[in-house]
């Protein structure tokens, strides 16, 4: 019996061909888009899985309710009280700095490190890293002690037994403690040597606003959340504001409600990827990977709705094979067993297919997303088959009942083609497929109007031509570094400025404190800076003065201000300039003698923040922040002049150390690639959808335009003109599109706009892209039904008429 139905479904695969074809094609497409996506999110998912401790571990976050608002960061005293007074807290570790590089130098080598972090001792006990050589205990006890990796153990020594051994780090000498393997498994945090920041450990004990820190705490297994949470809030945030706010005059409450922070969470360190609400190792973007796999099921569905379309409009050509086979004792539930054994073969065929295909396109998924993915997750080809069996039922289980359902007698009648449930099915469906081919085109237009207003959007600033070169690790009083530096580099050919500015466009580097004004607190980012930086920059000035250094009151407590900071104290212009505040960073007055216009130094999508910009001299802890040089090149030369830099930094400034240097233009573009990629991406996915829908709708076009090809043949024989006849069969899919079209307008719009919602700074929702989108789809309609059509009109009249 078995052989029997293959045979008829390769006899029906062979005479409906084009059917055959475009169903393969579609579900070909529709999962291997499905596997990328899915390997995509599951190599995403798997971070610090390798770690055995990871059901215990939590990365801890700050909350401002008020706001709505997250932080990745903590005070070292509050971390310690929290282990000592939360039973629920075993241990905690600190760490506040990754990616650290220092000059290091051995007995017979130096070599300079990159990929460092600095933790507290409690590291190793966190990530227990398959130890080499020396000890884990004590190994991060002390000041003058470092762990290693086996890759920079060999860099250094040439070999990995090397616990005891000496390294000089700015002509300090550190025992090597221990030497470890990094995990070949994905993880964050994989930092070629680990020290301690024992310094600066010891400086913040006390310090309970220095918020200096991430943390990870190891919490006893089965811990509430939501217990420990509230155990937070009134151990260690209200015992905090108590100690803060003493003498003050104001509640703990109020101190809170001011200043905060008032919630944490805590996210299991396997999900700090892609859910937690802020790292301090970067967050992933979950969102645009669900929307990416939602639409990537979105066209296995139209695939699936193809099938279904096709196999119920090839219902008539079956008809009678169906009525023979009821007539000779064939029971119904043996031919829905056909049919889908028929749907699966295709299905299976596919699966195989799209494997092949999804293998040919890793390498440039792989280089797209900067990954290195391999198909040896045996839960991809369980997921993806899973959706092939799930497809099968589905797309085979609808046409396999329907057609199950013939009655014997109608067909062998031949009265099946004059019945109307399949029509109603096949419009329904068709009507489906055009809707979400509408969204795509809708929602496609809007994605890329949208990067494109971001990318031509006015920034704020220039950066164009200026080079910023970072400072090593090593500068002890990095403000007379740069101002001795100035200097010398002005005299350099194709310099054209030079300044420093420490809130940079794209630096990643971010640093702020509450403001006060009276009974009101804002947070505000920090902009220490050179006199000249901001029209070093072409910012503009709105009211007021830029900074001058003929005024010593302007290394004293004189600042500027953008607009955000002006708005979010709810003052005028005027307001601004007549109001002195405190900032949490000095406990003395500033005063406003400029407001400058808003610039964008985060990312395109964020509100600009409120920020206030002083002279680096201005507050003692500012000038050891100096972390930068930066230099306006002339256009004429600029490599001429980036090599002559280069040289004089290696030679004079930071010998042994790379030449870290990035244009401040370019580097804030990085901030596009995510937006740029999700445009790529959903031009890609809108392409495959519009083929694999218009594919479609053209067999299904043929097969109902040659169940009326005696209609035509009579219809021309009464004097039908070409025109009158493909106009007549091709309006009833002209209004299924426009229906199809009407119904998807509001629903693209409610999801494009919740879309649209992450952007500060958004288009207002255009209304072109909904009539282009009508207009597209009646056109494309148009073009595939009458091709179809003008074929009808050539018909063989003697043919469809002889026996009439």
């Amino acid at each position: 019996m078995l052989k029997n139905w293959l045979k008829i479904a390769f006899i029906n695969y062979k005479k409906n061909w084009l059917s055959t074809f475009i169903n393969l094609f579609g579900l070909t497409i529709g999962l291997t888009g499905f596997m990328l996506i899915l390997m995509h999110w599951n190599d995403e998912e798997s971070y610090e899985k390798w770690n055995p401790k990871k059901d215990n571990i939590y990365a801890f976050q700050t909350q401002n309710k008020a706001e709505n608002t997250y932080g990745n960061n903590i005070s070292y005293p509050m971390a310690e009280r929290a282990a000592k007074v939360i039973p629920e807290i075993k241990d905690y570790v600190l760490f506040n700095g990754y990616g650290l590089g220092f000059k290091m130098t051995t007995k017979n080598k130096t070599f300079y490190q990159q990929k460092g972090m600095s933790a507290s001792e409690s590291f190793f006990n966190f990530f227990p890293f398959k130890l080499v050589s020396g000890s884990y205990k004590n190994a991060l006890k002390g000041e003058k002690v470092i762990a290693l990796s086996t890759n920079a153990a060999i860099n250094l020594f040439g070999k990995t037994n090397v616990a005891g051994e000496s390294i000089k780090i700015d002509d300090k000498d550190f025992i090597v403690t221990a030497v470890y393997e990094l995990p070949k498994e994905n993880s964050q945090i994989k930092p070629e040597f680990v020290i301690t920041p024992f310094e600066q450990m010891k400086n913040d004990k006390e310090q309970w606003g220095n918020f200096n820190y991430g943390c990870f705490f190891m919490l006893k297994p089965g811990t509430d959340l939501s217990t420990l949470q509230q155990k937070f809030y009134n151990d260690i945030f209200l015992y905090r504001a108590k100690k803060e706010a003493h003498g003050s005059g104001v509640t703990p409450q109020k101190y809170l409600e001011l200043y905060g922070p008032t919630g944490s969470l805590f996210t299991p360190i396997d999900q700090i990827k892609l859910h937690a609400k802020a790292s301090w190792f970067g967050v992933g973007d979950f969102k645009t990977i669900m929307i990416l796999f939602a639409l990537s099921v979105l066209i296995v569905i139209l695939s699936a709705i193809n099938f279904i379309n096709l196999k119920t409009a090839q219902s008539s050509q079956r008809a009678k094979e169906i009525g023979v086979r009821k007539a000779i004792g064939s029971k119904k539930s043996n031919l829905v067993l056909q049919f889908l054994l028929e749907t699966f073969v295709i299905c299976f065929a596919s699966y195989l297919l799209s494997l092949a295909l999804t293998e040919l396109l890793l390498p440039s998924f792989n280089k797209f997303f900067g990954k290195e993915i391999q198909m040896n997750d045996w839960h991809i080809y369980f997921y993806s088959f899973s959706m092939v069996i799930m497809v099968t039922l589905i797309s085979g289980l609808i046409p396999a009942t329907y057609l199950s359902n013939f009655k014997a007698i109608e067909t062998l009648k031949g009265n099946f083609a004059r019945s109307k449930h399949g029509i109603w099915l096949r419009n329904g469906i068709l009507t489906l497929q055009l809707i979400i081919s509408s969204f795509f085109i809708i929602g496609g237009l809007i994605v890329n109007q949208q990067v494109k207003y971001m990318m031509n959007k006015d920034l704020g600033y220039n950066g164009k031509q200026v080079l910023l070169i970072n400072f090593s690790e090593n500068s002890k009083k990095p403000w007379l570094k740069y101002e001795r530096l100035k200097n010398e580099i002005r005299k350099i050919q194709g310099v054209a400025d030079v300044s420093y500015g420490e809130a940079v466009p794209g630096s990643g580097r971010y640093s702020n404190s509450n403001m006060d004004f009276m009974d009101k607190s804002i947070f505000a980012q920090h902009g220490s800076m050179d006199y000249n930086y901001l029209q070093f920059m072409d910012v503009k000035l709105k009211k007021g003065r830029w900074l001058n250094p003929n005024l010593a009151s302007d290394t004293i407590n004189n600042v500027l201000v953008n607009e955000a900071f002006v708005n979010k104290f709810g003052w005028t212009d005027d307001q601004a300039f007549k109001n002195d505040f405190r900032p949490g960073f000095d406990n003395k007055p500033y005063h406003i003698v400029g407001i400058v216009k808003n610039f964008n130094i985060l990312n395109p999508r964020d509100a600009v923040e409120p920020i206030v910009f002083f002279h680096y001299r201005e507050t003692d802890w500012k000038r050891f922040n100096v972390y930068n040089i930066q230099i306006k090149i002339k256009p004429d030369d600029i490599d001429g002049t980036v090599k002559r830099l280069k040289t004089y930094w290696q030679n004079n400034v930071e010998p042994g150390y790379p030449f870290d240097y990035y244009f401040i233009d370019k580097k804030f573009a990085e901030s596009f690639v995510k937006y740029q990629k999700q445009q790529t991406l959903f031009t890609i996915l809108n392409a495959m959808v519009l083929i694999v829908a218009l594919l479609g709708l053209f067999a299904l076009s043929s097969l109902m335009i040659e169940q009326k090809l005696k209609d035509v043949a009579i219809r021309k024989t009464l004097g039908a003109s070409d025109k009158t006849l493909i106009f007549g069969l091709t309006k009833q899919f002209l209004w299924i599109t426009l229906i199809a079209v009407v119904i998807s307008i509001p629903i693209s719009y409610y999801l494009m706009n919740e879309w649209l919602k992450d952007f500060a700074y958004r288009i207002d929702m255009p209304v072109w892209p909904f009539v282009l989108s009508l207009f597209s789809l009646l056109l494309l309609t148009f073009l595939v039904v009458s091709i179809k059509a003008f074929q009808a009109t050539k018909v063989n009249m003697v043919k469809y008429l002889k026996y009439e």
